[in-house]
């Protein structure tokens, strides 16, 4: 999403525009395609709005999260992170670097038909894949359990050449 289209999109929910939400808007537009922390928007942010505290940085991407200008991708065991793509797709996480690709994905459930089924009225969606970037797996293999001819395992380190990567929206890290 643009800068342009955030701020149109901050007149139609009604929200003020300060120059604290313009700084948020400007970290989160220019750190696109990265899902970035919310300290690391304080971060940016600050840069150009030196007034802006941490407290406000939550507060606004708690605003713009419910009112659909940005997604809040919520973890368990890393911190939250933000995103303002907001086409579907799926969210590659890696396990060990904590990285976030957006892969867009060929294939989307029709949330019309998902209704009709089952009653259910989808009104927001998340998918995410877990495993181990390129950088991650190159750095540090794996090892796999691969089937032998008697049915014995062995343990095959996998890490020489990766496939060829499928069409991603980024590979930057924050």
């Amino acid at each position: 999403m643009t800068r342009e289209a955030m701020i149109e999109r901050l007149r139609e929910t009604g929200l003020k525009i300060t120059p604290q939400r313009l700084a948020i808007i400007d970290a989160l537009v220019e750190q696109q395609p990265l899902h970035p922390s919310a300290m690391h928007v304080y971060r940016e942010g600050r840069k150009r709005s030196k007034g802006l505290s941490l407290s406000t940085v939550y507060a606004t991407l708690n605003d713009f999260s419910r009112h659909g200008l940005i997604k809040t991708l919520e973890f368990d065991q890393m911190e939250n992170r933000y995103e303002v793509n907001m086409e579907e797709h799926v969210n590659l996480i890696c396990s060990r670097c904590g990285k976030i690709v957006d892969y867009l994905s060929p294939v989307a459930v029709d949330q019309e038909i998902v209704a009709a089924k089952t009653g259910f009225r989808v009104l927001k969606t998340r998918m995410e894949y877990y495993g181990l970037c390129r950088d991650c797996l190159s750095a540090h293999p794996v090892p796999t359990t691969t089937n032998r001819k008697g049915g014995k395992n062995e343990k095959k380190i996998r890490n020489s050449q990766p496939e060829p990567a499928p069409p991603l929206l980024t590979t930057r890290t924050l």
